[in-house]
Parts: structure tokens; sequence; C-alpha cells
């Protein structure tokens, strides 16, 4: 601890680092263009994720239990739908292109599987060998009107098909495409999507039917493409955006020009840095090549902008970087750590998602330092010297007139904005109690979007495309065809049709029912579960789901343990979601192991488990779990950067006046949230503990300044002033930067971008006003308050 508390200790450190750069200066730049050689293939060897996001830790109960469901019957989220809304559907014409459609789309490499009117089947009772046989309604194209309505005649008559492959109404028509596992998380999905797609979309033109495409396989390609495509835009427009600031401010295309280049390397490291790790581009690992554009710069600006102050005094180019270096090292270090800390925290939400994005930002924040520290002064050392107008900048007349009105503001105006800043957050508290904590599926799409208009055409007609799933062990060899076991799936059945969020079902007991009307002939009304003599008879044929082993499969295991009830929900929002969860769970419990005719539940070892799982119930508890674990990250980031900030000032007061300033920010903004409905949802809550962390960065540059004024023997109020004149310079500067930066995060087509985009932008201008009027003003306030106790103290 001695160590800290000598300043001299770290002068030495600092001079010996700028001794280090400036004296060994092309190792260095061997070092940094080999390991930026080896980013480059790295980068270059980058996939997209096409997995469902990974939320949940591992450990998690619900992630095992879904990860064991996909295990025994596959993704749940495998199916692409194809949907339309026409009454001639049936006319010879058409039925006939959409009967070519679906053999087509089978035959895409990557298709396992087409469900249309157009390929189903029917069972007929075959009495002399004891068997089903399963024959097609519609083996092949039909050739006249009357086999047409004949077709539709039989399809009809079965419940079974209702409901799923045409509504309720009768009105529209759905094509269901089953992904080959395998391909579904591969880079191949989107062409496989892109052909199936072409494909329908050219019945559509050819018959003047609009088509809707939707299903978990068809959103998450939409998505990634739209992420794909972001990364490139973004970058490109974090480039020039940082670029045009810098030029207004630097009036120099060759500063612009070595700034840029400085931070292209780092960009190309952090790109490197998700490959290194294994990981992959995800909507928000996608994101960490333009946060490092804009938040990199910073480190530059401070080098560019101290090595010009120092060359007016001493016009002396090596000196001047070596003061520079030995300044703005130890400073813009300490910033980068709390920027660090605010993406690092991620890392211990235990979520896969959030660990690769805070894991990967955080170390390429710390690289991106290195590297301006390095590559800056190793540049401009080979530079010609700066002339006048390259440091005309410092001088900037409306800055300056800018930074006296708030020196002024601090001095003489402090009662009243102490009032006006409680005042306003004390209207951004009641704004926060308005936030709503709520996701979607696709919420982060805009509501004209072809992806969100198709989903909501899809649960207009048929409920929604969000997999929710009753996984059921019996415990039991055969115990899911046992008479007691199939009333008890009804039950459950009837339970969920209470909801009209849900469509109808798949199970076990809707294939006994389709079997069973096919068993009496075929008439409607045998649509039913048959009681225990009948399901007898029905166990007596063989064979009786010859040649249809898959389908079983799909909902039952060979042992016939092991079963599944298989629903699609609208897209309700995590609210309704855990609702349904909340109130479904217990009341499927109490059918399969309360006993009442003794009023009693049944002995754990008898008890049957029945959970729920499925893409829709995994999505809601990882949006549950990512709020309460951002919430914890965001308290993290403050204690952690707490804790810098002790290690570097050393005083109780100083680290609770210089976190105030930054913690208001985060208030204010969420009360905006508030005030103007935007949701908290894991995009916005990121930006708590990413502001706070950059935020910091003022607060630091601020005090070490302001310290190194007051060693100098300045009054308080001197070095406050000085403080104000020289660093608010470059806290404007970055601060432009970083808003216009985050700013270009608006034209994303997902909303939970935009909102990090809008809402980090603010956050760190309120925080840059913070620091340069907030905190100056605490600083005043101790010093008016230390007076007056060593006057007191005197009389």
């Amino acid at each position: 601890m001695a160590s800290l508390k000598n300043p001299k200790y770290f002068q030495d450190f600092w001079k010996k680092i700028a001794e280090l750069i400036l004296n060994n200066r092309l190792t260095w730049l061997v070092v940094i263009l080999s390991i930026t050689g080896l980013m480059g293939y790295r980068a270059s060897q980058l996939e997209l994720s096409y997995e469902l996001a990974k939320i949940l830790p591992q450990s998690d109960e619900s992630f095992q239990l879904y990860e064991r469901f996909k295990q025994r019957y596959g993704e749940d989220g495998s199916v692409m739908l194809i949907a339309l809304e026409s009454d001639d559907i049936y006319k010879l014409d058409v039925y006939r292109d959409w009967h070519a459609l679906s053999r087509a789309i089978k035959n895409v490499d990557g298709i396992n599987n087409v469900a249309s009117n157009t390929n189903l089947f029917e069972i007929i009772n075959n009495e002399e060998k004891k068997k089903f046989d399963f024959k097609p309604i519609s083996p092949k194209a039909p050739t006249s009107q009357a086999e047409v309505d004949s077709i539709r005649k039989t399809i009809e008559q079965y419940p079974f098909y209702r409901g799923f492959l045409y509504s309720e109404d009768g009105k529209a028509h759905l094509m269901a495409v089953t992904f080959n596992q395998e391909q579904m998380n591969s880079k191949n999905r989107i062409g496989i999507t892109e052909e199936v797609q072409a494909l329908a979309e050219e019945f559509g033109q050819k018959h003047d039917i609009d088509m809707h495409f939707s299903g978990m396989p068809f959103v998450r390609t939409n998505f990634m493409s739209k992420v794909s495509s972001e990364v490139a835009m973004f970058m490109g427009l974090a480039f020039l955006v940082t670029a045009v600031i810098l030029f207004l401010f630097f009036r120099s295309y060759r500063v612009v020009f070595f700034a840029i280049l400085v931070i292209a390397i780092s960009v190309l490291w952090s790109v490197g840095f998700i490959d290194l790790f294994g990981y992959k581009i995800t909507l928000l690992t996608g994101l960490i090549p333009s946060i490092i554009v804009v938040i990199g710069i910073p480190n530059s600006i401070f080098l560019i902008n101290r090595y010009q102050e120092e060359f007016l005094k001493c016009n002396d180019q090596i000196l001047a970087l070596k003061i520079a270096i030995e300044k703005i090292g130890k400073t813009t270090f300490i910033a980068n750590v709390t920027t660090f800390i605010g993406f690092f925290v991620f890392y211990f939400t235990g979520s896969p998602l959030l660990l690769e994005f805070g894991l990967v930002a955080a170390i390429s924040v710390l690289a991106t330092w290195a590297v301006s520290l390095i590559l800056i002064p190793i540049i401009f050392s080979y530079n010609p010297k700066p002339k006048a107008k390259h440091v005309r900048h410092l001088e900037n007349k409306n800055i300056s007139k800018f930074l006296e009105f708030i020196d002024f503001i601090v001095h003489n105006r402090r009662t009243k904005l102490y009032w006006f800043i409680g005042i306003l957050v004390g209207l951004s508290v009641l704004g926060m109690t308005r936030i709503q904590s709520i996701g979607h599926v696709v919420d982060d799409l805009p509501e004209d979007d072809p992806v969100f208009t198709d989903l909501k055409f899809i649960e207009s007609h048929f409920k929604g495309i969000v997999p929710f799933e009753v996984s059921i062990d019996t415990g039991i060899e055969n115990g899911v065809l046992q008479p007691e076991m199939l009333q008890k799936i009804r039950l459950v059945q009837r339970e969920f049709a209470k909801y009209p969020e849900f469509t109808k079902p798949i199970s076990v007991v809707e294939a006994i029912k389709f079997i069973y009307q096919g068993y009496r002939g075929g008439e409607e009304r045998f649509y039913r579960l048959p009681g225990a003599l009948e399901l007898n008879k029905l166990s007596a044929y063989a064979g009786m789901a010859e040649g249809r082993e898959n389908m079983a499969s799909a909902f039952m295991d060979s042992t016939r343990r092991y079963t599944r009830i298989s629903y699609q929900s609208e897209d309700v929002g995590t609210i309704r979601m855990t609702e349904m969860i909340n109130q479904l769970g217990p009341s499927i419990d109490s059918i399969f192991n309360y006993d009442r005719d003794f009023e009693e539940w049944l002995p754990i070892d008898e008890q049957v488990k029945a959970e729920l799982t499925g893409n829709g119930v995994v999505f809601t508890k990882g949006n549950d779990y990512l709020l309460s674990n951002l919430r914890d990250s965001t308290i993290m980031a403050i204690i952690l950067v707490s804790f810098v900030m002790a290690t570097q000032f050393l005083n109780a007061r100083t680290i609770l006046i210089s976190t105030i300033p930054s913690v208001i920010p985060l208030i204010i903004t969420a009360g905006v949230m508030g005030f103007f409905g935007i949701p908290l949802k894991p995009s916005t809550t990121l930006i708590f503990s990413i502001a706070f962390g950059i935020a910091s960065d003022g607060t630091i540059y601020f005090l070490t300044k302001y310290k190194d004024e007051i060693e100098h023997g300045k009054t308080i109020s001197e070095a406050v002033s000085e403080t104000i004149r020289q660093t608010g310079i470059s806290m404007f500067y970055t601060a432009i930067i970083l808003f216009f930066g985050f700013g270009i995060y608006v034209i994303s087509g997902f909303k939970g971008t935009v909102f990090l985009g809008l809402l980090v932008s603010l956050t760190l201008m309120i925080g840059m006003i913070s620091n340069l009027v907030l905190l100056p003003s605490f600083l005043m306030t101790l010093d008016k308050r230390q007076t007056a106790k060593m006057n007191l103290t005197n009389g």
C-alpha cells in the first residue's frame, strides 16, 4: 500500500514505460504488426451463430431440462411456416401448383419434411390383417376439379388437421417445412431459407396471392442476416462519424488518418479475439467492433492533445511525446480499467451470451488502450513537428466560452445547480417506477418489418410460432399408453384449452383420437379418446403405426415411458408467459400426482414428472435471469469502479463525490425510459453498467488533473478552474464522439439496438456535463466546508 501513497513511484514507472516505447520503436512496430496479421487471419475464420441464443447458464435446471428434451425429441423450433389466405387454394390450377411447391421444397437440400394439405393421409381400418393402412389423401397431383373437391372433403372430415394446416374458418392455409437439424444450426440455413422463400414467392406471384413466412428457423435466419449486414454497416459508420468529428476538431488530415489507422488495428484485434476464444458473431458480439471504434478514439484524443500541448511548451518532439505518455498513460489506463469493468461484470452473470460479450469487449478495451499508447507516440515521432494550425483547436473560442460558463456556474451558482439536479433526480425516480420489464421473441424488430407483420398474420390465423412443451416422464415402460395416463394427458390439454394464446396440441392423445376415428370408419364424431375397452381393441392391431415410426418418435420414445404435449404460443411477452407458466405448472402437477379419491399427493417414487419446457419457456426464464443478473452487474460495476477510485485517491469523501456524478446519469436515463415507455429488457439493461464504466472515464480524467494541480500548490478553487479549462476540452471532444458514435445505432433494424444507442448516447452526454459541472461543484463545496471548519477551529 506504500507504493500507492508514493506519487514518485508512479512517475518513475510511467517514465520507464515512455522510454521503453520510444527507445524500441521498430521492435514495437514489428510486434504489433505481427499480432495484427494473426488477428486478421482469425477474423477471416469468424462465423455467425445460428443457434438459439444461450442465455441461461448450463447449470440452470430449466436449461438442463430443455437440453434433455432436445436430445430425446430433437429441436422444437425447427419448422418454417409458409402461410397464405385465399379462397382459391382448392381451385384446380392453384392446388396443383401448391402441390408442386410442396414437392419442390421437399427436394431442397437441408429440408427433412414438408406438411401441407397436399400430402396428408387418412387411416383405413384393415380388419382382415388387423392393422391400419395409412392412405395418402392426395397421392399425386389431381387432374380435375372433382378430384380437388374430393380431397378437400376428405381433409375437412379430420379435425386432427384443422387449426394446424388450415385455419378454423378455412380461409388461411399453412405449409410446415421442417429443417434438417445439422443444417439449421449452420451457415447453410440462409441459403436454404432463401431458396424455400423464393419458390413460395414464385407461387404467390403466379396466382396473385400474398405469401407470409414465419417459424423459428425463418425468424432466427432473418435476425442473423440483419446482424451480419449491420456489423459491417456500423463499423463503416463508426469510422466515418469519428473521422469527421476528429477532422472538425483537429483540422488535420494526418491526425485523423493516423488516429483511424490505430483504431482500425484495434478493431481487427477485437474481431480476432472473438474467434480466438472460440465464439461466433451474435447480436451482442456483433456490436463489439463498432463499440471499440467509438470508445477507443478518446485514448488517441487525450494523447494527441497532451502531446501538442507539451510541444508548445518545450518545442521538443520526443520530450513532448514522453511527457504525454507519462501524464496520459496512467490517466487513460485507469479510465480504460473502469470501462473494462463496465463490460467485464457481464462475465459473472453466468449467461453464455453475456459472458462472451463481456469478456471479449473488456479485453478489447484494454488491448485498444495498449495499441493506442504504443502506436500514437511512435507514429507521431516519425511525423513532422506540429504547426501552429495543428494546435489551434486547443484555443477553440466557442469551447473556451462554454468552459468559462461552466466555471462560472461552479464558482457562483452551486446552490441553484444542486436544486436543479435534485428536482431532476426526483422526477427521474418517479419515472423509474413506471418502467416495465418485458421481452418478446421478435420485439427487437420494428412493427413494419415483414418478419413482424408475417408473425402477426400467423398469430391471427394459427395462434403463434413460439414452442411451448410439456415433457412427461411416466416413470415406467409403456406408461404412456396406460388408459389412466392418457386420461390425465387429456385433462392437461383441457387445462391448456383455457388459454387462448395456445394452438391445439400435438400429443399421443391426439394421435390416438385420429387413429380411433379411422378405426370407426372416418366419421368426425369418433375423433375422441376411446374408453379402456376400445383402447384394448386398438392395441390388438399389429403394426398399428407401421410405416409411421418416425411420426410416433416425435412425441413418444421407443420404451413408451416418455412423451410430450406440444403447443405453439403467441408471442405474448414475458410478463404474460410467466403468468401462464406459474399457473399451468401447479395445475399439471396436481393432475398427474394428486389423488382426488384420497385427497392426498402420491408418494414421491410414484409421481409422474411433468415439466414445462420448450423455446418459449426457456426464453422467458432466460429473460428474467438476465434482468436480475444485469441489475447485480450494474451494482458490481459501481462497487468495483469505486474501488479503483479508492486506489487512486485514498479519500472516502473524494470517492463518494466522484461516484455520484456517474450514477446520476443512470438515474436520469432510467427516468427517461419510464416516461417514454421504453421497456427494461436485456438489450436496454446492458446500458447501465456499460454507460457507468465509460462515464467514469471523465471522472478519472478530471480528478487526475485536479489532483495534479493540487500537488503543485494551487488552491481547490484554482485547481478546479485550471482542470475545467484544460481537461474540459478533451472531455468535450470525447463526449461528442461518444454521443454521435453510439448514436449511429439508431438506424439499426433492431429496436433493442436503437434503444441502446439512444440511451447510451444520452447517458454519456449527461455524464460529461455531470463530470464538468457537478463534480467540480462538489469539490468547491468541500473546500468551502473545510475552510469554514478551519475558521471555526481557529476562532
